[in-house]
């Protein structure tokens, strides 16, 4: 299955086409006389209501149609990907819940900071994603077999995000559907252990847990508590160059931002282990 481009709204003006005929063939009488029969029926409003939603609809396509244009294709079809992942971890109970959908639009506007042309475009392909058939285990193939192993690094902290954004505590079934996803991906032992422990104690912030700041920054460096200064010190080497910004910046500014924000932990976990 492959990323295709939405197609623009079809002919939504054609009651304008219509008037413009009547127009042309009767006159003003014969147009006027038109409007008042739909007035007084009541189907001018119905129509009026069409056009406006048409015409945002048109609008919002077209906006769509541009931001699309202007972005490469490898950020495209990350995004593309992206939603069919999340949509298919939702789908592992056999339905996908309105809560679920709400989750994954909350994710890309408030985590991603998308702005209405861009979740208009989101929305549109979490439709076709609950819609598609395509097993997750394909979606993760293509994602592996197209992307480098920075992007999919990106993914796999992007799917720990959305199994977080809730708060509370993740069921242990979703914490290994995520394990699995980075087998798939051939994530190593080490980054998967590093993205996994840093959600698990907070990802660097106090989260009203039992957990220490000590405990979390080892975490987000995939130490564990106690580690010598050496050992943080090639942690933080690996983590900075896997992390580096300029590695996912084909992909959009909102994918290059995930690497700076990953980079600034590592940065403040580095900082503060160094100085114990």
């Amino acid at each position: 299955m492959q990323y295709k481009r939405p197609e623009q709204p079809g002919c939504g003006g054609c009651f304008l086409l219509l008037l413009l005929f009547i127009l042309l063939t009767g006159g003003f009488p014969a147009l006027f006389s038109f409007l008042g029969t739909l007035i007084y029926s009541g189907i001018f409003g119905i129509l009026l209501l069409f056009g406006l939603f048409w015409g945002f609809t048109y609008w919002m396509q077209k906006k769509v149609s541009s931001y699309e244009s202007s972005q490469t294709e490898s950020h495209n079809r990350f995004v593309w990907l992206l939603v069919q992942i999340l949509v298919d971890i939702a789908k592992i109970d056999g339905r996908v819940s309105k809560e679920e959908i709400s989750t994954i639009q909350r994710f890309f506007q408030y985590n991603l900071r998308y702005n209405q042309a861009q979740m208009f475009w989101v929305k549109n392909l979490i439709k076709e994603a609950v819609s598609s058939s395509q097993p997750m285990a394909d979606s993760l193939r293509e994602f592996r077999d197209t992307f480098a192993y920075e992007p999919r690094l990106i993914l796999l902290e992007l799917v720990y995000q959305i199994l977080y954004a809730e708060g509370g505590q993740v069921p242990d079934t979703e914490l290994q559907m995520a394990r699995n996803i980075a087998d798939y991906l051939q994530i190593t032992d080490y980054d998967k252990r590093t993205i996994e422990a840093k959600y698990k104690y907070g990802g660097g912030r106090q989260t009203g847990g039992s957990h220490s700041s000590a405990d979390q920054y080892y975490a987000i460096l995939g130490l564990e508590p106690g580690a010598d200064q050496e050992a943080i010190k090639k942690a933080y080497r690996k983590l900075s160059m896997k992390y580096h910004p300029d590695k996912v910046s084909h992909l959009g500014e909102e994918f290059r931002g995930v690497a700076e924000e990953k980079m600034k932990e590592i940065n403040a976990a580095y900082d503060y282990l160094k100085k114990l």
